[in-house]
């Protein structure tokens, strides 16, 4: 990393200044790549940011030092994935940055001195903080999508596009047409994500940008779907195509044509008005649902864009503004252990409080031992602190020079914090796990997680709830919640005879829930709501289920080895066993209460898509109808497409199927078949 006392570029020499380029451009790289390619940069944006503005102004004032594969003259990364690659025709670039209103105030001026004109009309947006995507249309239909890579050459990744929901599949006029933007993670899919993969153990992403190239990188399009990632389109290498003259009017074509588009653009004449809209924006960066990392300049008028051109990097008649970094320095004191519902025992850093981003922080999650171990952080370490993605508080760094003299490493806890029980750290895991089932900090969690809304959907059993009924020993596992009396909750806090009748009706009533609910209520690692479902589905009720051995729950579709093992060695302990026992003596339903799983030979693990408009069914419908016979079905065509049933006005992937020699049935045909088996 650079050293905060470097040298003033002005004063390097032409010896100096080889001796600094070489280690600088190794650094560069290395976070590129860890940043592009892995998706989990190691150091901040603002950091990676300076480093590769020194090294511009190094090359600036020595040209001769510029090479080929320096930083400065290439695009994005190489792409590290088994996704296909494609080759762009016109070149993905990236943009220029600059760090003040004062610079960018200086490149305008640049810029209309250049075109020998007193002003511009610049259309300003919003820096979404995502990666870049291209999309193919051809006579409407959407037939690749693709990411930026090296600017040359991309990864295909249109199987998992076509899962983002507002992504257009079909256009509402035949246009053959490329249109660009950039993908991202909303703010809330984010956190739902890290709380969900710190849950099981998994690294976290680092913030939405990374979340939204991992996600959107998968070679598994159910995962890229679960990950809720959006779109907004900004650009047309050939606006011809839209018959358009500004980038203004060109975003409400694309509008119009089903895109989303960003809805805070303005175009601007005036250096009061940029003014203007960089401090309005800058102000409203925490409250928009999704990150962004600063404004983009744009010439207006396209014909000046052309004539403006591009260097090998970066077009000329764009600039990115980038918000400069909101940090704050405080001490760390204590490093807290919690466990949640998993047993995964989770560090957070307890600061002294300081103001970030509009509010009062004091915590931040240190994620799990190998994080902590990398950050080197320790107790008395003064740290800065940032927000990652403007959202989750963060340590970015250790200020090394005000490290205590008698600091010393800090150690994981062995045991358990609140149990007291060994502590584990799986093969296949970064977090520290307790095992122990009757861990009481386990307990309380799984207690709510089994009442949430979507596993026994108990209504008003929430955690303070929980905690006085576990405190007073009414409730030591969820089967105790269904011999709870009114005389019992009377006894608790703010409960009178209405908030213990209402409570005791909501237990009651989830004793008749399909048995899906309660198989994800038990809080099995992997399994969630749909997996619960298609489990359930598959062996009608719990006691087969449990009889069933991890290659069985595996080769239901959608499930896998992973979620097999899971769930048969759950069911494996006795303990388990006994629990399941007490909530069939009390009454709680353990058989399926929906459609029954008629699984046969014709359409077992088949991969069938559908397309087109169906009459007779909706597609609903048909997909139930498929799933519960043991099909998996899917919204693209591949390779591994066993059948498409094709409605009418089917479109791409008829003619997918048709290149592929891939078996098509008609709605008439599948309709057949539908009554031959009821």
């Amino acid at each position: 990393m650079m050293s905060e006392e470097q040298r003033p570029v002005a004063a390097l020499d032409l010896a100096a200044a080889k001796t600094e380029i070489g280690p600088l451009r190794t650094q560069l790289k290395q976070w590129g790549r860890e940043y592009y390619e892995q998706d989990q940069p190691t150091v901040e944006d603002y950091v990676y940011d300076r480093a590769y503005q020194r090294l511009v102004q190094i090359e600036a004032r020595f040209p001769q030092l510029v090479t080929p594969d320096s930083p400065t003259q290439q695009v994005g990364g190489q792409g590290a994935t088994q996704l296909a690659k494609v080759p762009h025709e016109v070149p993905m670039l990236s943009m220029g940055d600059v760090f003040s209103p004062a610079e960018l105030a200086d490149f305008n001026a640049r810029q209309q001195a250049g075109l020998a004109v007193d002003s511009l009309a610049y259309n300003l947006e919003l820096k979404i903080d995502g990666l870049s995507l291209s999309l193919v249309y051809e006579a409407g239909q959407l037939v690749q999508a693709s990411t930026r890579g090296n600017g040359q050459i991309g990864e295909d990744v249109t199987a998992n596009v076509k899962t983002i929901q507002d992504v257009p599949q079909t256009l509402p006029e035949p246009l053959s047409i490329e249109v660009r933007g950039e993908c991202y993670m909303p703010k809330a899919a984010f956190l739902a994500l890290n709380e969900k993969r710190e849950a099981e153990g998994l690294p976290t992403f680092a913030n939405p940008r990374n979340a939204a190239a991992g996600s959107l990188r998968q070679l598994d399009p159910t995962i890229t779907k679960q990950r809720q990632l959006a779109t907004f389109i900004y650009y047309v290498p050939d606006f011809a195509t839209l018959g358009v003259t500004t980038q203004a009017q060109a975003l409400a074509r694309l509008q119009a044509l089903g895109f989303a588009v960003n809805p805070h653009s303005r175009v601007v004449t005036t250096p009061a008005e940029i003014e203007s809209y960089l401090t309005e924006y800058t102000a409203q960066r925490d409250d928009l649902p999704y990150g962004i990392d600063g404004i983009v300049e744009k010439v207006n008028d396209l014909a000046t864009q052309v004539q403006l051109g591009n260097t090998v990097k970066v077009p000329r008649w764009e600039i990115a503004y980038k918000f400069p970094p909101e940090e704050a320095a405080t001490v760390v004191r204590e490093i807290e252990w919690t466990v949640g519902r998993t047993g995964n025992v989770t560090p957070t850093a307890v600061m002294d409080p300081v103001q970030l981003a509009g509010t009062t922080v004091a915590r931040a999650s240190l994620h799990n031992p190998d994080y902590l171990a990398a950050k080197d952080i320790r107790l008395g370490d003064t740290v800065m602190l940032h927000k990652a993605g403007d959202i989750i508080p963060e340590i970015s760094r250790v200020i090394m020079a005000k490290r205590p003299a008698t600091s010393q490493p800090y150690q994981p806890p062995q045991d358990c914090p609140v149990c007291g029980a060994a502590l584990v750290h799986l093969a296949d895991e970064v977090a520290l796990r307790c095992v122990n089932p009757m861990c009481p900090a386990q307990l309380k969690e799984g207690l709510a997680h089994f009442a949430s809304r979507n596993a026994m959907n108990i209504d008003g059993l929430g955690p303070k709830i929980i905690e006085a009924l576990w405190e007073r020993k009414m409730v030591q596992n969820v089967a105790d919640l269904y011999r709870l009396t009114a005389a019992q909750l009377l006894t608790l806090p703010k409960f009178a005879e209405k908030s213990a009748t209402n409570l005791l009706t909501a237990i009651d009533n989830s004793r008749h829930n399909s048995v899906e609910r309660l198989l994800f209520g038990l809080g099995i690692r992997h399994v969630g709501a749909k997996v619960a479902q298609l489990i359930a589905q598959r062996f009608g009720n719990l006691a087969a289920v449990m009889a069933a051995d991890s290659a069985e729950i595996a080769a239901i579709p959608g499930v896998g080895a992973t979620i097999g093992d899971s769930v048969a060695t759950y069911f494996a302990n006795e303990k388990v066993q006994a629990l399941v026992a007490e909530l069939a003596a009390v009454g709680v339903n353990l058989t399926y209460e929906g459609a029954p799983v008629m699984v046969n030979d014709t359409w077992r693990d088949k991969r069938v898509v559908l397309t087109g408009k169906l009459s007779a069914f909706s597609r609903a419908e048909a997909t139930a109808w498929l799933e519960a016979r043991g099909a998996t079905v899917t919204g693209s065509v591949s390779k591994k497409t066993d059948l498409l049933i094709a409605g009418e006005k089917a479109g791409s992937k008829l003619k997918k199927a048709n290149d592929l020699q891939i078996p098509v049935w008609d709605e008439q045909r599948f309709d057949q078949a539908m009554k031959e088996e009821n």
